[in-house]
């Protein structure tokens, strides 16, 4: 096992959170003073993350840090047999989660064995508010009027491919979707153009938490930014208050965008995909202890 200095983690550590704080410092100072950010709140609400979460860094399985006492009755962590002051991720916690890093490795090899479909021109967050009232962010109005937000819904086809989105569809809009989605069939339907899918390579990088380095779950973290940014972008909502620039996919300038943005962010998503899943491999190559 390898000890790391407690200079070289502290440094690497201090590093992770400035990197943080510097993406999060809008969503922080908003909630501060009681104010909700309906772009950045998405990634610890809906994830159920929080910025003290992702500011802790980890080393990932196998690494030790020393002079670590901070470390001590953290989830996931037991004292390293190598130094009393040295703690590592706990090979116990990694039997606890095999089935969960499995279930993400088959996901991720499965959602990098498609090719990126790229002509869903973001149309989810439509779906969540064609012919209803009932808004998921209620305090942002609406870009154009109620009717005219339909009619962008029904002049183009639902090409939804994540559960996840498809989930929040209102009634009206479920049966317009190119094909309906059920959880039992995700690992069938996900793709790497979805900018869901790329979102949920953090969400499932935290749930590998403290498994896999912080380095590799911030860099799906800011991935995730992008992404949850164009996807807003991209939405029915006005967000000119937040000073977002809408991509208005209901003309053709504004689809050619939002395929061009959608491309970038899918070829990101491969790179850390890859990356991810060769994470996923070293730790289910770990072997288990006989119980």
């Amino acid at each position: 096992m390898e000890v790391m200095p407690s200079t070289r983690w502290r440094a690497r550590a201090k590093a992770n959170a400035d990197r943080v704080d510097g993406l999060v410092g809008p969503y922080l100072r908003r909630r501060a003073a009681g104010a909700a950010h309906p772009v950045i709140d998405f990634l610890f609400t809906y994830y159920g993350n929080k910025p003290a979460q992702l500011r802790r860094w980890h080393p990932g399985f196998g690494i030790a840090l020393a002079d670590a006492r901070e470390y001590e009755g953290a989830r996931g962590y037991i004292r390293a047999r190598t130094d009393e002051l040295a703690y590592t991720a706990d090979p116990e916690h990694l039997a606890r989660r095999r089935d969960t890093i499995a279930f993400v490795a088959d996901l991720l090899r499965a959602t990098a064995s498609r090719p990126a479909q790229l002509s869903c021109f973001g149309l989810h967050e439509w779906a969540m508010v064609y012919r209803t009232d009932d808004l998921r962010h209620g305090k942002v109005p609406l870009r154009l009027s109620r009717a005219e937000t339909d009619a962008v819904v029904e002049s183009m086809s639902l090409r939804c491919t994540h559960f996840d989105a498809y989930r929040f569809f209102t009634p009206d809009a479920v049966g317009r979707n190119m094909i309906p989605l059920a959880r039992t069939d995700q690992l069938a339907h996900e793709q790497p153009g979805c900018l869901h899918a790329t979102m949920d390579l953090y969400k499932w990088g935290f749930k590998l938490v403290p498994l896999i380095s912080s380095d590799l779950l911030l860099e799906c973290f800011e991935l995730a930014f992008a992404a949850r940014e164009l996807d807003m972008r991209a939405s029915p909502y006005d967000l000119s208050d937040l000073d977002y620039e809408p991509v208005r996919i209901e003309t053709p300038s504004g689809r050619a965008e939002y395929v061009r943005q959608q491309s970038e962010i899918a070829e990101r998503g491969s790179q850390l995909r890859t990356r991810f899943l060769d994470a996923c491999r070293t730790l289910l190559d770990v072997p288990v202890a006989a119980p």
